[in-house]
C-alpha cells in the first residue's frame, strides 16, 4: 500500500499541498486528476522521493519515506512528463545505463532489456540513437527504463500526453498488461477518457487536497444516480408533463422536442413506479432512462471549472423550463 497522510508542501509562501491524504491499495490502477496548479506534480515528486514534504508522512508497505529512501526507491518506477536529455546514447546503451544504476549487469541485464524492449515493441530500435526516436517511442522507452528493476509500484505523470491516437491505444494496452501482472499503477493525466477507460480507482485533487476519491465504478454510479431522467415520448407530451409535475419526487422538469428531462430524487423502485404510472395512463413512452455520469462532469463540478452539462443533446438551442 502507498499512503500519503496530511502532507503539506510549501514553495515560499505558496502552499502547493494542503493536508493531502490518499491511499492506494496493492494492485490498484489509480487515476489522479486535477486542474493546472492543483498540486499533482508536487504530490508525484514526493511519492517518487524527489521532494520531501514539509509536514505529513508518506509510507509504502509500512516503510516511511525519508527514513528508508534507498529501499523505497527500489519499489518505485517513475515516468516523468518529460523524457530528459540522452542524445548520444543508443536505445540499448540507455537501458544498460539504468540497469547498472540498480546493479543489474551482464546476462541478467541483457535478458531483462530484451524482454522490456519486446513488451514495448522497440526490439527493432535497439541500435537507434534515443534522439532519433519519435515522441511515442521515447515514452515507451521511458516506461521500459522505469521497469528495469521490476518495481512494485509504477508512477506515471501524463504518460499519454502528446501521443497520436495509435500510440495512445498501444500505450494503454501495455499499462493494462502491467496491471494484470499485479503492478500497482498510479497515473496522473488530464486526458480524462484515458482515466475512465483504464483505472479502477480515482482521486481528484484541487487546491492541494483531495476533493473526491474511491473506486471509479462506485463514484460513477453515485453520480449517475443523481443525474436527470430523460423520457422520450411518441406523442401526448402535455399530458405526460401534467402527470410528472404532480409527483413530489420531481424537483424540476424541462422539455426539448419529444424528450422530457426531469430531476428526480426517488429510489430505483420509485423510478419503476413512475414509468408504470405513465404506461398505465396510456401515454406512449418510447424510452425512459437516467443519463449516465461522466468523469468530465464530475471533474468540472468538483473543481469549479464550469457548470456541469451531462445532457449533450441539449447543448444547442433553448430549453423550455417547467
Amino acid at each position: 500500500m502507498l499512503r500519503m497522510e496530511n502532507v503539506k508542501k510549501f514553495y515560499g509562501q505558496v502552499c502547493a499541498l494542503d493536508g493531502l491524504t490518499l491511499s492506494i491499495e496493492d494492485g490498484a490502477l489509480y487515476g489522479f486528476v486535477g486542474p493546472n496548479g492543483a498540486g499533482k506534480t508536487t504530490a508525484i515528486k514526493i511519492m517518487a522521493g524527489i521532494l520531501y514534504p514539509d509536514e505529513g508522512t508518506v509510507t509504502i508497505d509500512d516503510m516511511e519515506a525519508g527514513a528508508e529512501n534507498r529501499r523505497l526507491k527500489r519499489r518505485i518506477g517513475y515516468v516523468p512528463d518529460t523524457f530528459g536529455v540522452y542524445h548520444n546514447l543508443k536505445v540499448s546503451e540507455y537501458m544498460e545505463f539504468f540497469a547498472a544504476c540498480y546493479q543489474i549487469n551482464g546476462l541478467t541485464a541483457r535478458k531483462r532489456i530484451a524482454k522490456l524492449l519486446g513488451l514495448m515493441n522497440l526490439s527493432d530500435r535497439e541500435d537507434f540513437y534515443v534522439d532519433a526516436l519519435s515522441r511515442g517511442m521515447k515514452q515507451k522507452l521511458s516506461l521500459a527504463r522505469a521497469l528495469i528493476h521490476d518495481p512494485k509500484i509504477l508512477i506515471l505523470d501524463e504518460p499519454t500526453s502528446g501521443l497520436d491516437p495509435g500510440t495512445r491505444f498501444e500505450f494503454k494496452q501495455i499499462i493494462g498488461e502491467l496491471s494484470e501482472q499485479g503492478k500497482t499503477i498510479f497515473i496522473s493525466s488530464h486526458i480524462l477518457s484515458d482515466i475512465s477507460e483504464l483505472c479502477t480507482d480515482i482521486g481528484i485533487i484541487d487546491q492541494g487536497h483531495i476533493v473526491m476519491s474511491g473506486r471509479l465504478n462506485e463514484v460513477m454510479k453515485m453520480v449517475t444516480e443523481q443525474n436527470p431522467i430523460v423520457i422520450t415520448m411518441a406523442a401526448r407530451i402535455t399530458e405526460a408533463i401534467r402527470l410528472l409535475k404532480a409527483q413530489p419526487q420531481v424537483r424540476s422538469l424541462s422539455i426539448r422536442g419529444n424528450d422530457i428531462r426531469i430531476n428526480y430524487n426517488g429510489s430505483q423502485r420509485k423510478e419503476a413506479e413512475l414509468l408504470r404510472m405513465l404506461v398505465e395512463a396510456g401515454l406512449p413512452v418510447r424510452s425512459f432512462s437516467r443519463e449516465k455520469g461522466s468523469l468530465e462532469a464530475i471533474f468540472m463540478q468538483l473543481t469549479g471549472h464550469g457548470e456541469e452539462r451531462t445532457i449533450l443533446s441539449w447543448e444547442e438551442g433553448e430549453e423550455d423550463e417547467y
